[in-house]
């Protein structure tokens, strides 16, 4: 049996734990045995009791088989690791160059989690999405805390308090979940990034996002913020020098992969704040957004501003963070144990699994190759772009030459009386077919009721011809009636419960 190993993180600051009892439970029926070091999920209040009853073993986890970790081993406990042991964690190789080379001379396999790409079979992976996440609504918390007054405006017998104004610069996971906590704390918030596709996003969660219009600002290709050309750097200083003014709290989420975080309020901005205005820097451990932020650490100016630079944020949700971060590796120990029964297997032909391989078996396996993680839109021609659009549509000549010599011998075939409605029923399927193809898609509740109102005229008029002594007609009516029946209860069925998407419970 494949051994899990669970170590105690030795950071003295860090409180997450890489796996839970909960996650323990998902790896026992993969068919791994798990290994947690004593206390090591005390920081996140998960007891040693919690996870032996989870079916995990209290005992010394560096000697097994697959390790995980949050944050890089140090020197002494990679020391410990037998050969070919697999070391699972947050590895950070994109910045941290002396760790990759140190791991490629030891004969182990590592694999980094921070490394996953974002394309859509890799989300359950994506460590960095789950911890943002966390981040950024920890942002919100921390900032109120210092600001120490009403987010919400309130109108009260004392007077008006007006609204917190928040900008979030920087709309990914972690902006977005900020956006989201400051917004249902009653702030305006306002938002801005460089990648437009994120204003929709932005304004869902009732930010107001701030465009800054600059000839390289396009769809990203790869799902992160691109290092932007000093023209567009302008136009944002411009941008954020005229919000530093006005709003009481900044949240800076701006980072690039593999590079150091851009800076984005210079100490001048900072200096225009108002008194007991906040900023956290969520980039502080990667140098920072805001000049003058000290990683780990809160500083106040001279002008009264406080910048929170805590590096630390997911980790000060720690039992939330540990069931993320925890989830996050029982998903990729599902991809990489595709029989269910407990061995592991390294796929290379596995774009994810390639991707997050720093080193295989003492080989070293970083950078791996680029993975096109979404199409960039092509470029179209000025004179396609102007031409009209050349809808292509499917052939149904076939259908309606047959249809059409059904309803003639039908018509042949039926006495003089039929014939007239006949035409009737051929006249109301052409003009139905044009009239609710062309319906548009937000209008189809409001059209269905209009075809119970039809379907009941139906089920009147098939009442009334029923049992009238002709069978041929009696079961035309039986059948008219129960078709329409099923149309009318169906319809109500939908509709009632489309309501009650929007009624509160």
């Amino acid at each position: 049996m494949v051994i899990i190993g669970v170590p105690r993180d030795p950071q003295s600051g860090e409180r997450r734990v890489a796996a839970t009892p909960a996650t323990v439970a998902e790896l026992v029926k993969l068919g791994y045995g798990v290994v947690v070091e004593s206390g090591a999920g005390a920081r996140s209040s998960f007891s040693d009791e919690a996870y032996a009853d989870a079916g995990a073993t209290i005992g010394d986890p560096l000697a097994a088989d697959v390790v995980f970790a949050i944050n890089p081993p140090p020197a002494e406990q990679l020391d410990k690791l037998a050969d070919g042991t697999t070391l699972i964690g947050m590895l950070n190789p994109r910045l941290d160059p002396e760790l990759v080379e140190d791991l490629a001379r030891r004969p182990i396999t590592a694999l980094s989690m921070d490394a996953v790409p974002r394309i859509s079979r890799a989300q359950s992976l994506d460590v960095l999405s789950s911890m943002a996440n966390i981040a950024g609504y920890r942002a919100v918390v921390e900032a109120a805390h210092a600001f120490g007054r009403f987010f919400t405006g309130q109108v009260t017998a004392a007077g008006k308090v007006a609204p917190a104004r928040v900008l979030v610069a920087g709309a990914g996971v972690a902006g977005l979940a900020a956006i989201g906590a400051a917004g249902s704390l009653g702030a305006i918030v306002r938002a801005t990034d460089p990648r437009p596709e994120v204003a929709d996003q932005v304004r869902s969660l009732g930010g107001e996002y701030l465009s800054v219009e600059a000839a390289d600002v396009e769809v990203s290709a790869t799902g992160y913020a691109k290092e932007m050309s000093d023209d567009y750097n302008e136009r944002a200083a411009r941008l954020y020098a005229a919000q530093a003014t006005e709003v009481d709290i900044v949240i800076t989420t701006a980072l690039i992969p593999g590079r150091p975080a851009p800076r984005l309020l210079t100490a001048a901005m900072v200096a225009s704040m108002k008194p007991g205005s906040v900023i956290v820097d969520m980039a502080a451990a990667n140098g920072g957004n805001v000049e003058g932020t000290v990683a780990g650490e809160v500083v106040v100016t001279a002008n009264g501003v406080t910048i929170i630079g805590y590096t630390d944020l997911p980790g000060r949700l720690p039992a939330q963070a540990s069931q993320l971060y925890g989830t996050n590796l029982v998903n990729l120990m599902k991809l990489m144990t595709p029989e269910k029964d407990g061995p592991l297997v390294l796929d290379f032909d596995d774009v994810v699994q390639r991707s997050i391989t720093v080193v295989r078996d003492g080989e070293l396996t970083w950078p791996p190759p680029p993975v096109s993680v979404s199409v960039a839109p092509a470029v179209v021609p000025a004179e396609a772009a102007l031409a009209p659009p050349v809808q292509k549509r499917k052939n149904h000549l076939p259908l309606l030459a047959a249809a059409s010599a059904g309803l003639f011998v039908l018509a042949a075939l039926a006495p003089a009386a039929l014939r007239g409605h006949l035409t009737v029923f051929a006249l109301a399927i052409v003009i139905g077919y044009y009239v609710i193809g062309h319906v548009h898609h937000a209008l189809h509740t409001p059209l269905m009721s209009v075809t119970n109102a039809i379907s009941g005229i139906i089920v009147v008029g098939a009442l009334l011809q029923i049992g009238h002594g002709d069978a041929v007609v009696t079961a035309l009516s039986f059948v008219a009636i129960l078709l329409a029946s099923i149309n009318v209860f169906g319809g109500f069925a939908v509709t009632r419960r489309m309501l009650a998407m929007f009624s509160r419970s």
